[in-house]
């Protein structure tokens, strides 16, 4: 994967921020077909917080969870506006703090849009590192982050994560992974063990 990088379509950091939150459990393609109207309207911290969480619903009630993704919108533009003056914090902590964001969706903002070697650990991104070996038998994904960020050079975790989702995504899928086309198979555990 030459092109490593996320497959959300954003313009700032507050245009990630939504279209992370509201990618949880659904699909990047999904998301890119709701992002473009609901950020026309509210393009910034600023416009969200002073909507209300039924507005922002008709907008995103085609994604899974459309319910409680509008209030962590919402709640999560406001936050934006009372702690941070409207600007997206480019530390994991800091985002974690507002509604909607976990560790995950921290630390893809913090690298995607700032460059922090920071490891966001998904489905993907869990699955393949235990497929290929690159972790022996990480229990959740911070531990699955802690020993990935333990052997990547730092300079390329942030392109690193998007490797993993991508081979995820497209070769090393759950059920039937692609093993005759998947360029890693030579190195790769899960190979290893179907041809011993």
């Amino acid at each position: 994967m030459p092109v490593a990088e996320t497959e959300l379509e954003y313009t700032d950091p507050f245009g990630l921020l939504v279209a992370v939150i509201l990618s949880a459990q659904c699909t990047d393609k999904r998301v890119n077909m709701i992002t473009p109207r609901l950020l026309a309207d509210f393009p910034t911290p600023e416009v969200m917080a002073v909507t209300t969480q039924e507005v922002i619903f008709d907008y995103i009630r085609s994604v899974t969870y459309p319910n409680n993704k509008a209030g962590h919108l919402l709640h999560m533009a406001q936050k934006l506006m009372s702690d941070f003056g409207g600007v997206v914090p480019d530390d994991v902590d800091k985002l974690q703090t507002l509604p909607g964001v976990g560790r995950k969706t921290a630390n893809v903002i913090a690298s995607v849009v700032f460059h922090k070697p920071a490891m966001a650990v998904d489905t993907h991104v869990f699955r393949i590192s235990e497929r290929l070996g690159l972790t022996t038998n990480s229990k959740n994904p911070l531990q699955t982050e802690l020993e990935l960020v333990k052997y990547i050079p730092q300079e390329l975790i942030p392109k690193a994560h998007h490797w993993l989702i991508l081979h995820g995504r497209y070769i090393c899928i759950a059920r039937k992974p692609k093993c005759n086309e998947c360029g890693l198979k030579e190195w790769c555990r899960y190979w290893s063990t179907l041809n011993s």
